[in-house]
């Protein structure tokens, strides 16, 4: 059941918002036709869902390795965002440059990037008790005045029409197309690349022992010598490393630039991603590709239904309803008894 219990959330969450759909004055089967079947119509759509998943099933993974081990890693948003700072930084210096360095040092510096901003809450943690989950959340917060001030000021484009953005990267500072024709480019095939990673350091590695352990019981992982501190490092750097990169596949891949509107809360969606696929590398890869359908969803949405778009966050909203629900009776047994 703790498997079939994300299936079973995802179907009420279906059945629920028909209910919804009907009570907003919408015909309930043609609207779930709209949201969840309308991104899978032809071969764009499906690879603008490919396109979308890949940014969730990065952060996810690296959340999942933290989460583990009860390592509370709340502000993959902000090291996303740091990431596609650092990437930008990377390409804007470079604009006349060729060969492929440049993707490499871009792929550097935005995983360097999410890391530094994820040691702060590291550090603070293991140094002097802070929570990781406040420090991280907080953050978010800091990057995203840092990205604005850079697009409103020493980073934007002289010629962009005074658009808080900079100026558009070379051919050679953009990711590859996997597929011509569409937007679907390398980074899909990174995020598989880190997939299989990860689920090598988990399943298969002694050190994702150590924070298998650290995770069901800190007592236990100190009296078998594993050290917490390095625990809590590794699982903040692990996600603040996934979430840059996924920044920088963002700037590199379909945007072609920084934006004031780089942070599409794929950090926090990615939270929900992580959860529903049971923190598991394969259950990962399924949630981001449902993530992914509920974001184009709530677009189709705004444009064939005439509902705002936002409507993708109360289905989200709702699947983590569900799942925690779910999870109540994974953990727990309901028993009626006689006062």
């Amino acid at each position: 059941m703790r498997w079939l219990s994300p299936l079973l959330a995802a179907l009420l969450t279906i059945l629920v918002g028909g209910l919804m759909f009907a009570a907003l004055g919408k015909p309930p089967l043609e609207a779930l036709r709209v949201f969840f079947l309308n991104p899978l119509r032809d071969a764009w759509a499906l690879s603008e869902l490919l396109l979308k998943a890949t940014p969730l099933a990065l952060i996810a993974t690296g959340l999942a390795i933290g989460f583990r081990a009860n390592v509370w890693n709340i502000g993959a948003e902000g090291q996303f965002v740091v990431g596609a700072v650092a990437a930008t930084g990377i390409a804007l210096a470079f604009p006349d440059a060729g060969g492929r360095w440049l993707l490499g040092a871009m792929l550097v510096a935005g995983v360097l990037g999410g890391a530094a901003w994820a040691a702060i809450p590291a550090l603070l943690r293991t140094r002097f008790g802070a929570s990781e989950i406040l420090v991280s959340l907080m953050l978010v917060y800091v990057a995203q005045l840092g990205v604005s001030w850079l697009v409103h000021g020493p980073w934007q484009d002289p010629e962009g029409f005074n658009f808080p953005q900079t100026a558009m990267f070379s051919e050679a500072a953009l990711l590859p197309l996997l597929v011509e024709g569409t937007r679907l480019n390398a980074s899909f095939a990174i995020a598989i690349g880190v997939l299989l990673a990860a689920w090598v350091f988990i399943a298969r590695s002694f050190a994702g022992f150590r924070m298998e352990v650290a995770g069901q019981s800190e007592a236990a992982a100190r009296y078998a010598g594993f050290s917490v501190s390095r625990t809590v490092w590794i699982g903040m750097l692990a996600g603040g490393a996934a979430a840059g990169l996924a920044g920088m596949s963002e700037v590199a891949g379909p945007m072609g630039q920084l934006t004031e509107h780089v942070s599409s809360q794929y950090g926090f969606a990615a939270i929900i991603v992580a959860f529903v696929g049971r923190l598991h590398p394969f259950g990962i890869a399924l949630a981001s590709l449902l993530m992914a359908l509920l974001y184009i969803g709530g677009e189709q949405a705004q444009q064939y239904l005439a509902l705002p778009s936002s409507i993708s966050k109360v289905f989200q909203g709702m699947l983590l309803f569900f799942l925690l629900g779910a999870d109540v009776f994974v953990q727990y047994r309901l028993r009626w008894a006689k006062r």
